[in-house]
């Protein structure tokens, strides 16, 4: 990986000698300083590790355990946080990573560190990992009002998870799109039951995820031509949802709310409760991920469940067949799977007779289809 700026396509990588030459020192002592051996001085080690940073130099540990057999170990970029949806997913990724015989390593980043998935991929390389798997869900750039220009150089196949890719490599490989054809699929549920709009709960819209949920309601509503009211923005917890649920309930015009993960969505219909507005009775909810919980609140919660595993589990297959086969073409991607599991928190607004609820298919804009699942306040089987 080189960061700084970008070398042209036939200017070659920076090697040791080049080092070497700079910091006017051998390549032995070059060698010296990066292994941490001992009798360099401090002024040398300083002079070498200056000039490796001027020049853009990295030790290749990844193309070295290659030359003697692959180190069969996968690196993992993640946020370092408790969400459900970056938590579930991380959890998925190890399962697979066991079951295909690679060691796994992972590097947590911090959320408002617009340097942490620079730092965790320098990281990774320098244990030697044989591809990487970047699950980094927050737009740093935009948080912080950077240029974004920060796409890192890479030598090895990279498999990035629900957002855009911020590497340069060999191979990239993308995963766990369509957040907002799960969004679509939601938003079509409460309008067929005949609500005339749907209200939006959004996440926080530094999250790639919380803006596709928004853009696949907007979009939705704004194809079936209903009117598009301002989404209410949250921070995925039950208290933000909880004080999104106060502004909703003075609004009498409110019928459907859909909410941009579980939490916030059980908190919305615990203020909506207080306010004295019944749900679904009187306001229908759907929240997003199926949580654990979700089917044992009051009312059970209706919501689109996440392919963590479905989404792990290609990701994964596809990145070790980068790593593999190298000179092979990537394999294709499939189309994740949209599961809306039907309970008892929507319904037709007041004044329509609710329907005997049954099997239907989750529609996607443009004529596919994917089957929906629907259950009846049973257990269930991102965040």
């Amino acid at each position: 990986m080189t960061r700084g700026p970008a070398r042209s396509g036939n200017t070659a990588a920076p090697r040791s000698v080049d080092v070497a030459r700079l910091a006017g020192v051998s390549q032995k002592t070059v060698s010296r300083v990066f292994n941490d051996e001992q009798y360099v001085s401090a002024e040398v080690r300083r002079r070498v590790l200056e000039a490796a940073e001027e020049l853009g130099y990295r030790r290749n540990n990844a193309a070295r355990a290659l030359a003697s057999g692959r180190t069969r170990s996968i690196g993992v970029v993640t946020l370092g946080t408790a969400l459900y949806g970056p938590a579930s997913l991380l959890m998925g990724v190890e399962r697979v990573v066991r079951d295909t015989g690679y060691a796994l390593r992972v590097v947590n980043t911090v959320e408002g560190d617009p340097a942490g998935v620079a730092g965790a991929v320098d990281s990774l390389l320098d244990q030697g990992v044989d591809g990487i798997v970047i699950s980094e869900p927050i737009d740093e750039d935009a948080a912080e009002g950077a240029d974004g220009n920060t796409s890192l150089r890479i030598d090895v196949p990279v498999l990035v998870i629900g957002a855009p890719s911020p590497v340069t490599a060999p191979t990239v490989l993308t995963a766990g799109g369509g957040a907002d054809l799960m969004a679509h699929t939601a938003t079509e549920h409460l309008l067929d039951l005949g609500h005339p709009t749907v209200h939006h709960l959004a996440g926080p819209q530094r999250w790639y995820a919380a803006r596709d949920r928004l853009e696949g309601w907007r979009a939705t509503l704004s194809a079936r031509g209903r009117a598009v009211p301002p989404a209410v923005e949250g921070d995925w917890s039950a208290a933000s949802g909880y004080r999104a649920g106060r502004e909703l309930a003075e609004d009498s015009d409110v019928t459907a709310v859909f909410a941009a993960n579980d939490d916030m969505a059980i908190g919305l219909i615990r203020a909506l409760s207080e306010a004295g507005r019944r749900v679904p009775e009187d306001v229908s909810v759907v929240g997003f991920d199926d949580i654990p919980v979700a089917a044992y609140v009051t009312p059970p919660l209706t919501t689109v469940r996440q392919p963590f595993d479905a989404v792990a589990q290609e990701g994964l297959k596809r990145l070790v067949h980068a790593i593999e086969n190298p000179a092979a073409a990537p394999l294709p991607a499939g189309d994740p799977p949209i599961d809306l599991i039907v309970r008892a928190s929507t319904a037709p607004p007041p004044s329509r007779t609710t329907p005997a609820r049954g099997r239907r298919t989750a529609s996607r804009p443009g004529g596919s289809a994917h089957p929906a699942q629907l259950a009846n306040g049973g257990p269930p089987t991102p965040h």
